[in-house]
C-alpha cells in the first residue's frame, strides 16, 4: 500500500495507544480510553512483535496467538469498562517503522505512548519513545506512571525560539475546550532584544487565538539566564499542571524530526506529567475540520 501524503493523509476519529503489557502501558491505555470518552473516539491497541518478543516468546515457548489473545482481553475489558469502541492490531515488524504504518493505515489522529523513563540507550517504550515520537505525523501524549486523574485541567505552554506555535495552539485550545482547561502559557526570558521582539509578537498572536477561541490562559515570563527546561517542569510542579504541549523542530538535513535537550527533559520529566509532542506538518483543511467541533 502506498503511504499517503501529508496533505493526503485522512483521519477516522481514532486513538492508538502501543503497549508492551507493562504497567507504563496500562496507563496509557487508560489515558487513551479517558480521551476515546471525551472525543467520541475510537481506541486502537497495538502490540508490535519485534525481535526481542520473538526472543521472549521463543524462551518462554508462546506463539503469536498468545499475544493475540491477550491484546484482544485487554481491549474487552476497556471496551466493557468505558463503553467504547476498541479495535487490537497485533503486527510483526520495528517499533519505530510499524506504528507509524499503522497510524496511516486506520487514520489516528492521536497516539497515546506509555514511557519507562529515559533509562539506558535505547530502551523499548524509553529512548524509543522519541523516535516513536519524532516518526509521527500526529501529536503524541507521551505518559508515564502519573494517572488521566479529573483530565487536562491544566495546560503549560511553553514559548521558545523555535517560532513553531500554529499547530500546538490549535491542539491546546481543543482540549481547553474539552477538559474546561486553563492554559499557562511560559515564555522563554531571550536576552537578545531582536529575538525578544519576535518572540513578544508571537506570545501576542498566541493569546488573541485563545482569545478568539474563548480559552482561559494566564502569562507567566521565565527568569533571566536559567536553564529553561527546569523552569518549565519546576512552574507545571507549582501549578499542578496535568500535560506540557512542546513542539519538535524540523531539521532540514533530517527526514525526521530533531529534539532539543530541553524538549527530551521536558518528555521524560521526574514529576511524571504527560507530555503532548507536536510536529510541525503541513496538513490539509480536512486535518482541521474536527478542531471545529468543539
Amino acid at each position: 500500500m502506498e503511504k499517503n501524503t501529508e496533505q493526503e493523509q485522512k483521519f477516522n476519529n481514532v486513538i492508538l495507544v502501543p503497549t508492551d503489557f507493562s504497567e507504563v502501558c496500562d496507563n496509557a491505555i487508560h489515558h487513551g480510553a479517558e480521551m476515546a470518552v471525551s472525543l467520541k473516539f475510537k481506541l486502537c491497541l497495538v502490540h508490535i512483535i519485534n525481535k526481542e518478543t520473538k526472543a521472549f516468546m521463543k524462551k518462554e515457548n508462546l506463539k503469536n496467538e498468545h499475544i493475540k489473545d491477550r491484546l484482544e482481553q485487554i481491549s474487552e475489558n476497556v471496551k466493557k469498562e468505558y463503553n467504547i469502541e476498541v479495535e487490537s492490531i497485533t503486527r510483526e515488524g520495528s517499533i519505530f517503522i510499524t506504528i507509524e504504518e499503522i497510524s496511516t493505515e486506520i487514520g489516528a489522529n492521536l497516539i497515546i505512548l506509555g514511557t519507562h523513563g529515559k533509562v539506558g540507550f535505547q530502551h523499548i517504550m524509553g529512548s524509543f519513545a522519541l523516535k516513536v515520537v519524532s516518526s509521527s505525523h500526529v501529536p503524541v501524549i507521551v505518559v508515564q506512571k502519573r494517572t488521566f486523574g479529573h483530565g487536562y485541567k491544566n495546560i503549560i505552554f511553553p514559548v521558545s525560539n523555535d517560532f513553531e506555535a500554529r499547530q500546538k495552539v490549535q491542539w491546546a485550545t481543543l482540549i481547553a475546550k474539552i477538559f474546561d482547561s486553563k492554559v499557562h502559557i511560559f515564555r522563554i526570558h531571550e536576552s537578545n532584544f531582536s529575538l525578544d521582539s519576535r518572540l513578544k509578537i508571537i506570545t501576542n498572536q498566541i493569546m488573541q487565538e485563545f482569545d478568539k477561541n474563548d480559552v482561559s490562559y494566564e502569562f507567566t515570563l521565565s527568569k533571566k539566564g536559567s536553564n529553561f527546561a527546569k523552569q518549565v517542569i519546576d512552574y507545571a510542579v507549582e501549578i499542578n499542571s496535568d500535560l506540557i504541549a512542546a513542539m519538535t523542530k524540523r531539521d532540514q538535513f533530517l527526514p525526521e524530526y530533531s529534539f532539543e535537550p530541553w524538549s527530551e527533559k521536558m518528555m521524560f520529566n521526574s514529576a511524571q506529567i504527560p507530555v503532548m509532542c507536536i510536529n510541525p506538518v503541513e496538513l490539509g483543511n480536512y486535518y482541521y475540520e474536527w478542531f471545529t467541533l468543539y
